[in-house]
């Protein structure tokens, strides 16, 4: 079972999907520790619920104590909102993956659902990638495209991604845990 820990700012939705597999066994995986930047994220509830350790911390070291004091295996970023900085990423390089509401490398950043509408594109979607130094640059793991309507509103647009967000991430936990990837430069490549 690989040791899951998630990174959260928010309501917790993703974290959800990822309990949720894991618990019904769709992935060989558990989360061991659930970790906000914010006191008041209601996925630190969802996490209390499943009787997961929750805590609240904000600097990038006692980030990092944390994971490994729960023998953490893979950093799940999921609506975790600060980029992550070089204390984090180093003992994690290659063993971190965020999940992003655009077809990357498609409208990278905040907002991408409002950035999706205002470029008038037809599709968009979702994108599990590694991460790396950059903004929703490291290499993509997983992509899920969404049509986008006619009258589509940011709200209507983003609970659709959410949807297929829900389905990938675990989708993409499922194959780093069961050892399936590769990363060759910057392409995530399944393994024969």
């Amino acid at each position: 079972m690989l040791n899951l820990g998630v990174l959260i700012s928010g309501r917790g939705s993703n974290l959800q999907a990822i309990i949720d597999a894991c618990e019904n066994g769709k992935i060989a995986a558990k989360v061991a520790v659930v970790i906000s930047n914010k006191p008041d994220a209601g996925g630190l509830e969802r996490a209390k619920k499943h009787n997961i350790p929750a805590v609240v911390v904000e600097s990038e070291s006692d980030i990092v104590k944390e994971l490994k004091k729960h023998n953490v295996e893979l950093v799940c970023l999921a609506g975790y909102m600060k980029i992550v900085g070089k204390v984090l990423l180093e003992p994690f390089r290659g063993k971190m993956i965020n999940i992003h509401p655009s077809l990357l490398p498609s409208f990278p950043g905040l907002h991408a659902q409002k950035q999706a509408l205002d470029h008038g594109v037809t599709v968009t979607g979702c994108t599990v990638h590694f991460v790396d130094e950059g903004c929703d640059t490291g290499p993509i793991i997983v992509q899920s495209a969404v049509p986008v309507k006619e009258n589509d509103t940011e709200d209507t647009l983003s609970e659709r991604i959410l949807q297929q967000e829900h389905h990938i991430y675990p989708l993409a936990i499922d194959l780093i845990a069961r050892d399936k990837l590769k990363i060759e430069g910057r392409r995530v490549k399944l393994k024969k």
